[in-house]
């Protein structure tokens, strides 16, 4: 009898060894690629009084924005990046990894919507924010895959985030996007992946502002 019950132990134990694993796979995958929710609900006392919206879209007021931190660096392509130059301009930043399932997802959208605004002329300027790529050679090919054309700073280590105001970004929600109005102040968030319309509807309100 105990000859015929030990092969049914083993097999208990490796079923709950694997889902174990499983369970904590999942677990690293979420940590290393989170959706944000956790930031993304009103945060009034920490850089910014933001109401958040359907889609979890955060806005903030035209009285009560701050300020965006000057960013600069060097960008995938190895030249130097300056977001102060573009004051005047809508900046619509977006912080991504090459190997985050959710930035693959929402990469078309953000080549389309950029360059149909470029071509209609319209003054927004799309920035990218590469982040824990381990290897530029990576981000490249992230970029041409999905038609990328704005230029975006190489940022592995996230110390660029660190320079955003407190609550205004999660460093676990990748991707997350920024939108600056024309005077260079936050006013717009979202701490998840976004569409074409989402993406839309942070941008298009602020080119209309005076």
């Amino acid at each position: 009898m105990s000859l015929s019950r030990a092969p049914r132990r083993r097999s208990t134990s490796g079923r709950v060894l694997l889902l174990t694993a499983v369970t904590l796979a999942s677990a690293l995958t979420l940590t290393a690629c989170g959706d944000g929710d956790s930031g993304s609900k009103p945060n009034g006392s920490s850089g910014g009084n933001y109401v958040t919206g359907a889609g979890g879209i955060s806005t903030v007021a035209r009285g009560e924005r701050t300020e965006a931190p000057k960013l600069d660096g060097e960008s995938v392509d190895g030249k130097t990046l300056d977001t102060t130059a573009l004051k005047g301009k809508v900046v619509v930043l977006n912080v991504w990894g090459s190997w985050c399932p959710p930035c693959r997802a929402e990469a078309p959208h953000f080549a389309k919507v950029s360059k149909e605004l470029a071509d209609a002329g319209q003054d927004v300027a799309f920035v990218g924010i590469n982040t824990r790529d381990t290897s530029k050679q990576n981000a490249t090919a992230f970029e041409t895959n999905y038609g990328i054309t704005y230029p975006s700073f190489y940022d592995p280590d996230g110390k660029l985030m660190l320079r955003f105001p407190k609550g205004t970004l999660n460093p676990q929600a990748i991707p997350s996007t920024i939108v600056l109005d024309k005077e260079g102040k936050i006013a717009a968030r979202t701490l998840v992946a976004v569409n074409e319309e989402q993406l839309r509807s942070m941008i298009v309100p602020l080119l209309a502002e005076k």
